[in-house]
C-alpha cells in the first residue's frame, strides 16, 4: 500500500503542475523517479492517465477522475503539514484567500489582519473559474464568488449584494441624468466582459426578461479596459457598483428600482467548514443588506463602507 501511496503521489504533481520536471521539483526528486512512479502505476493496473505528446502531456479521461479523487487526498495531507510546521515555527500559521473582487477581497483582507495580526495572508484575484479550480486544489482556504451556481462540494455563505449600474461617458445623454429606466438600454452600443462573467450574464437574463437583446460591439476580459473603453466612446457598460473606480471622462448611473444586482459568496471546501479560522469567519460574517444604495451621489458612502461591519 505503501508503494501505490508513493506512485500516486507523483501521479498527483503531475496532473497538478502538468509537468513531470516541475513534479520532480515539487516532490524535491529526480524526474527519473516521477516518471517511473507514474509508469508503474499505469503498468499495474493497465491504464493510461496522460497521453504524452513529445515534451507536452494532456491527462486522459481515467487520469482526470484519479486526479479528482488525490485533489481530496493530498490536499488535506498538505494541509496537516502545514499546521504542523506552523506549531514548530510558533506561529498562528497561513491564510489564503482568493476572489472574483478587488475591492471585497481588500476589505475582507484588512478585516482579517486586524483581526489576526500574527496570520499570513495571501490574497489572489482571478476569474470564477480560476479561483473555484484553487479552492478544490487547495491551493486557497476560502473564496469569495459570484456564483451562478452551487457545487455540493461547497459550504457557501451569502456575504454582499451589490447593485450592478451602468457607466457612461461624461457626454453621453444619461451622464446628466439621476437614474435610468431599463428600457434605455434598448438601441445603446454596449461593451461587455467574456461569456463567463456573472455580470455580463446577470445584465442579459435581466434585459432579456423585458425583450431588451443587448448590443454587443465589443467584449474585454478586464473591469479597467471596459472603463477605459466607455471613456473613448465605444459604448456604454455595466460593472458592480462596489468595482467602479472613478476614472477621468466616465460617469456611473444607477437604474430606477435596481433591477439588476449581483450577490457574493464566501466560499470553502465542505469538508473544511469546521476549520478553525475558516468556521469563525463563516459563522462572524452576517450579509450586509444594505449595499444596494438608491443614488450614485451615495458611491462613495457605499465604497467607504467597504470594512466588514462585523469583524471577523
Amino acid at each position: 500500500m505503501y508503494q501505490y501511496h508513493k506512485w500516486l503521489r507523483s501521479f498527483h504533481a503531475v496532473a497538478r503542475t502538468g509537468s513531470f520536471t516541475l513534479a520532480a521539483e515539487y516532490l524535491s526528486v529526480g524526474q527519473p523517479t516521477v516518471s517511473e512512479q507514474v509508469g508503474a502505476l499505469e503498468a499495474r493496473f493497465s491504464v493510461e492517465l496522460f497521453h504524452r505528446r513529445g515534451r507536452y502531456i494532456e491527462m486522459s479521461a481515467a487520469g482526470r477522475q484519479l486526479y479528482a479523487i488525490t485533489q481530496g487526498l493530498f490536499g488535506q495531507e498538505d494541509e496537516a503539514l502545514q499546521l504542523l510546521q506552523s506549531f514548530h515555527q510558533r506561529k498562528e500559521g497561513m491564510f489564503r484567500l482568493g476572489a472574483v473582487s478587488p475591492p471585497i477581497a481588500m476589505s475582507l483582507t484588512y478585516s482579517l489582519m486586524q483581526q489576526y495580526p500574527e496570520v499570513k495572508l495571501e490574497t489572489s484575484i482571478s476569474s470564477e473559474q480560476g479561483t473555484l479550480e484553487r479552492l478544490y486544489n487547495f491551493d486557497i482556504d476560502v473564496a469569495i464568488l459570484a456564483l451562478s451556481e452551487f457545487d455540493q462540494r461547497l459550504h457557501t455563505r451569502l456575504y454582499r449584494r451589490y447593485p450592478i449600474i451602468a457607466v457612461v461617458r461624461e457626454d453621453h445623454p444619461w451622464a446628466s441624468q439621476k437614474q435610468v429606466r431599463v428600457e434605455q438600454i434598448r438601441g445603446e452600443r454596449v461593451v461587455l466582459r467574456e461569456q463567463a462573467s456573472r455580470t455580463r450574464q446577470l445584465m442579459e437574463e435581466g434585459c432579456r426578461r423585458v425583450g431588451i437583446e443587448l448590443d454587443c460591439v465589443m467584449q474585454l476580459n478586464s473591469r479597467e479596459a471596459i472603463v477605459h473603453a466607455i471613456a473613448q466612446g465605444i459604448g456604454i457598460g455595466f460593472v458592480s457598483a462596489v468595482e467602479y473606480a472613478e476614472t477621468p471622462g466616465t460617469r456611473p448611473v444607477t437604474f430606477v428600482d435596481h433591477p439588476f444586482y449581483i450577490e457574493y459568496h464566501l466560499c470553502c471546501l465542505a469538508t473544511r467548514q469546521n476549520r478553525p479560522m475558516i468556521a469563525e469567519l463563516f459563522e462572524s460574517s452576517t450579509p450586509d443588506h444594505h449595499t444596494l444604495t438608491p443614488d450614485p451621489a451615495n458611491r462613495a458612502r457605499l465604497r467607504s463602507s467597504l470594512p466588514l461591519e462585523t469583524t471577523p
